[in-house]
């Protein structure tokens, strides 16, 4: 069972990750990304914006698959920067292994 968290998108500022909420979800990321894996980036942003917290937590080696190419972050009409969410995230995921 995945918990909703609806405080994520404001803890994940403190890694960087504060443009998630611009999205809009409108697929531009997934289309241009080489994975081309399950709609990745869009899914870890939305994700973000859903508050699943848990989700991310559960399946940290999807964020290791991104190749930074800047591609997503490149095409993004809202601007925001999906490759550096992803960054975040991957912030977030280490800083949580340390503490626990």
């Amino acid at each position: 069972m995945t918990l909703v968290h609806p405080e994520f998108a404001e803890e994940l500022d403190r890694f960087g990750v504060d443009t998630a909420l611009e999205c809009f979800n409108c697929g531009t990321c997934a289309a241009i990304c080489p994975l081309i894996y399950e709609h990745f980036p869009r899914k870890m942003v939305r994700y973000i914006q859903l508050g699943a917290r848990d989700q991310i937590l559960e399946h940290p080696e999807e964020l290791w698959r991104c190749l930074h190419c800047g591609l997503c972050t490149q095409t993004c009409p809202r601007e925001a920067n999906p490759g550096e969410v992803i960054l975040g995230l991957k912030r977030f995921v280490v800083d949580h292994w340390r503490r626990n």
